[in-house]
């Protein structure tokens, strides 16, 4: 029974310990805008994108290649994981106002 429950805790480290790893980088959508515009990722790593809706509407951030979607109530935040991506640039935008939240992901 001790090695069961040394065991089991072994294990939830191991996977907490690979969560703590994800690197985290923050968008914020205010006016129909994402803030900052331009993300600059590591290639061939799994990131977790927060994202921060300041707007009184909902959004639905989109990321293509490959294509992620997840939608953000107002005044509110929500987390995606993106990646990994190969190096070089990715559109996304939100869905409810692609004229103006819009911005790209530059994997290096």
């Amino acid at each position: 029974m001790k090695k069961t429950a040394l065991l089991a805790a072994l294990l939830m480290f191991a996977a907490s310990a690979a969560l703590a790893e994800t690197p985290e980088f923050t968008l914020t959508i205010k006016d129909h805008k994402f803030t900052p515009d331009t993300l600059e990722l590591p290639a061939d790593t799994k990131v977790k994108l927060i994202i921060k809706n300041q707007d009184n509407t909902a959004e639905e951030f989109e990321v293509y290649n490959p294509k992620r979607a997840k939608i953000i109530p107002a005044n509110s935040e929500g987390s995606i994981l993106v990646g990994p991506f190969k190096p070089g640039e990715y559109k996304f935008e939100g869905e409810f106002n692609p004229k103006t939240a819009i911005g790209k992901i530059i994997v290096k």
